[in-house]
């Protein structure tokens, strides 16, 4: 039974949306420091939203065509060796590094923290786009 990505690909584009704005410097130049600094923190909850679908669509997939248990009681470590074994992902270790990001949002009050965070997210929401392409492609 094949899985529903439309959230995935909508948080997806949402967070590749919000980035493109925060990218478009002319625009945030344009902007007072409260309202860039709410255009991060968007980011940076687009991203928490977006890593959090990719992992459990990660989880469901497994469960879905590998073994109903074989993501059971796993680290997240071994979720993501699971998940480039069966090639929807490239790299553990920078899947690691997305979830050390995530790990830090609960400090992003921290303005170094968020910075670090809202730069993560960057390179995340390409290894996002890249999974969802790998689960629609193997989405039977």
């Amino acid at each position: 039974m094949p899985l529903d990505l439309r959230s995935l690909k909508k948080a997806v584009a949402a967070l590749n949306g919000v980035l493109a704005t925060s990218n478009n410097v002319e625009f945030m130049r344009g902007l007072d420091k409260m309202a860039r600094n709410a255009i991060k923190s968007g980011v940076i909850q687009h991203f928490e939203f977006t890593y959090e679908l990719s992992w459990k669509f990660m989880k469901r997939w497994l469960e879905t065509n590998v073994s109903p248990d074989a993501a059971d009681g796993v680290t997240r470590r071994e979720l993501f060796r699971l998940a480039a074994e069966s090639r929807l992902i490239d790299d553990v270790e920078q899947w690691m590094r997305h979830n050390a990001a995530r790990n830090q949002t609960s400090h992003s009050y921290d303005p170094h923290i968020a910075q670090s965070v809202y730069k993560a997210a960057h390179e995340f929401a390409r290894d996002a786009q890249k999974l969802l392409k790998a689960l629609q492609a193997r989405n039977d």
